[in-house]
């Protein structure tokens, strides 16, 4: 089985020995997606809703450059520092997905990278 490595400069850079997607076996892998913005490189969201928001278009961005959008998407997990804050979290992800609501689990974490309250990653059919 053969894969290939999707990134795009409209995602943040990988802050560590990852890639931002593998596609391989007709499916998308997208590594979990945090709220840096890709023009500065920095964590800039001031809210859990703006984490969300910059983690999602990040997403959105890999999504695109695989020619892909969250229609495509199978399977999400989404890491939270506290479940309070479950809540704003899922609003702000229902409303990328328009009712597309892949399979998902949500899991609480001890600690993010960057001091983030929230990762999400995906994992899409890609043909």
């Amino acid at each position: 089985m053969s894969k290939q490595i999707i990134n795009t400069a409209s995602a943040p850079a990988p802050i560590g020995p990852y890639s931002q997607s593998v596609k391989a076996g007709g499916f998308l892998f997208i590594s979990g997606q945090i709220a840096i913005n890709p023009a500065t490189g920095n964590v800039e969201a001031n809210s859990i809703e703006e984490e969300t928001h910059q983690a999602m278009k990040n997403i959105e961005a890999i999504l695109t450059e695989a020619g892909l959008d969250f229609s495509a998407v199978v399977k999400t997990t989404i890491f939270l520092t506290d479940m309070a804050l479950f809540g704003a979290v899922n609003e702000v992800y229902a409303g990328y997905l328009s009712g597309n609501y892949p399979a998902r689990e949500t899991v609480a974490v001890k600690g993010l990278p960057k001091g983030v309250n929230v990762e999400i990653s995906m994992t899409a059919l890609a043909g």
